[in-house]
């Protein structure tokens, strides 16, 4: 039988594959790299904003669960977390689709691995306090030690270790976008900026962690303003 069949036997014709490939081709473009981008920073942006009005940065850090108003906006965080974590994940395969041949094996490992690395850490402080959440059940369901616990080993994940990927992620495609040339000047330099901040912001730093998803945000409303831009013609 031919590899391409459908269910009833009959062999798919190249006029048949034509439009999947141009669905392929369409999700690999710079515009759909933009909009995962946009998607992301967005909702990253939202969450860290949601985390810090919620959870007080000195004192009080474990009286915040018995505010309703509170939870309701870590509930909310919690939620969109994920969303992030997808929206992220095809913003790097678009990129590096894009890439192609181009992507250098030590710059294609360092690019994924931190990706990925930031991407877990992030969900794993947001489960962290996710199941804090799910066994609150009134003022003395759980303990004010606890409460602290489970803060200060989020805010460690993300303020800590996933602030550092992040970092060494901004670092990385600014420096590929600078070789390949589809990133312009002071956009490399905002980039390199971003990521020296990243890498030597003090923990518990909320405003450098907005930093990330604002240059994400930068990034790929460039790539969807030029997406717009015709082609350069060829000879």
């Amino acid at each position: 039988m031919s590899m391409h069949e459908d269910d009833r036997g009959r062999a798919e014709s190249p006029a048949d594959l034509a439009p999947r490939g141009r669905v392929l081709d369409e999700i690999r473009t710079p515009r759909a790299a933009a909009i995962a981008g946009i998607a992301f920073a967005v909702l990253l942006g939202a969450v860290v904003i949601l985390m810090y009005l919620a959870l007080p940065g000195t004192g009080g850090r474990s009286t915040w669960i018995t505010d309703a108003e509170r939870r309701g906006r870590v509930t909310l965080a919690m939620q969109l977390t994920p969303y992030a974590g997808i929206a992220f994940l095809w913003f790097i395969g678009v990129i590096r689709s894009r890439l192609g041949h181009r992507e250098d094996k030590l710059f294609a490992t360092a690019f994924l691995g931190s990706g990925l690395l930031f991407v877990a850490m992030l969900f794993a402080a947001s489960a962290d306090v996710g199941a804090l959440l799910a066994l609150y059940d009134g003022p003395d369901s759980v303990s004010p030690e606890y409460v602290r616990q489970v803060g200060a080993v989020s805010t460690a994940l993300l303020t800590t270790f996933g602030i550092r990927m992040a970092a060494v992620f901004t670092m990385v495609v600014t420096n590929l976008g600078r070789r390949t040339g589809i990133v312009p000047r002071w956009l490399v330099a905002v980039g390199f900026v971003v990521a020296l901040v990243l890498l030597l912001a003090p923990p518990r730093t909320v405003w450098a962690v907005l930093l990330f998803p604002l240059w994400v945000l930068l990034l790929s409303l460039h790539l969807l303003v030029t997406s717009f831009r015709p082609e350069p013609a060829t000879a």
